[in-house]
């Protein structure tokens, strides 16, 4: 039987899946009304009210300003990378690509951490992370030519260069934050803090720092609260409650095939062949790097 904490950590990671199941719709619908660095901007001001209040709640604000103190250099660093270029890229790849496209490409970031792991921290690369990483860009190729390999026609191949770009960015985050003793929730909003004066010089810069629309400002403050702010705090809530921390982080395969119908009923994008048998691809190559090694036998 489950235990209730098991039971309430399944309870928040699928609402967690949920939510993240339909940010790529919102991502396409809020770029109809705004640019990617616009996008940004209000999503990511919406994340940081979000993180506020929850450290408001929680009574934990006065931890801010100690881990600034202790952390600031690591804080301009990740904001930087997180959300800033991050998402700037992978926006800019939604803004080029059908939805379906860009979020099947997304998903291949937790194989490109396990490969950049071998350069930056020494890990040996298996035979079967060789044969997954093989199988995923198979399936980034399918979805990319939609489904015509051989001819290697990209539909667009500045947004492939992009989704696979974030990919990049996102595991050189996660692999920045092996090394970060800040508390996971604090870490996050003083990321958000520092990125808000580079999104703010950059949409200057790019003459892009008019008030949007309504349907734009709904837009961005939907994506800043469901893909990075509550969703984010609610999925390590998951974790931390969970018994059995692999059923939670399995639950995170629901997300892509969620995706792809809110992405047909929301976005109205008719799901391509390529799209689904690249996606399968995906995950089959995602679940061969998750497969755990043979133990060596013993006498």
């Amino acid at each position: 039987m489950h235990s209730p904490d098991q039971r309430r950590a399944t309870l928040a990671g699928l609402g967690a899946v949920l939510a993240w199941s339909t940010v790529a719709s919102a991502f396409k619908l809020s770029l109809q009304h705004l640019t990617p660095s616009q996008l940004l901007l209000w999503a990511n001001l919406a994340s940081l009210l979000c993180l506020l209040a929850i450290l408001s709640v929680q009574g934990r604000l006065g931890e801010l300003r100690t881990s600034w103190r202790a952390h600031w250099q690591r804080s301009l660093l990740l904001g930087a990378i997180n959300p800033f270029a991050y998402y700037l890229v992978l926006f800019q790849a939604y803004a080029l690509l059908p939805a379906q496209e860009a979020q099947a490409i997304n998903y291949t970031w937790a194989l490109t951490l396990s490969l950049l792991s071998v350069p930056v921290l020494k890990q040996r690369l298996r035979s079967q992370d060789m044969l997954a990483a093989l199988v995923c860009y198979l399936g980034v190729l399918a979805i990319a030519t939609h489904g015509d390999l051989l001819s290697l026609h990209f539909g667009n191949p500045q947004g492939v260069i992009l989704a696979l770009g974030s990919t990049l960015l996102w595991a050189g985050y996660w692999l920045a934050n092996t090394r970060d003793r800040r508390e996971p929730v604090i870490g996050l909003t003083l990321n958000f803090a520092c990125a808000l004066p580079l999104i703010l010089l950059w949409c200057a810069w790019r003459g892009q720092l008019q008030w949007p629309s309504w349907q734009g400002l709904l837009g961005g403050s939907y994506v800043g609260a469901f893909e990075m702010g509550f969703t984010f705090v609610l999925w390590l809530s998951a974790l931390k409650r969970a018994v059995n921390t692999a059923r939670i982080a399995n639950l995170i395969f629901l997300s892509p095939l969620l995706s792809l119908l809110l992405i047909h009923l929301l976005a109205g994008e008719a799901i391509l062949p390529s799209t689904l048998y690249g996606l399968a691809l995906i995950l089959f190559g995602l679940l061969l790097q998750k497969w755990p090694a043979p133990r060596p036998a013993t006498a």
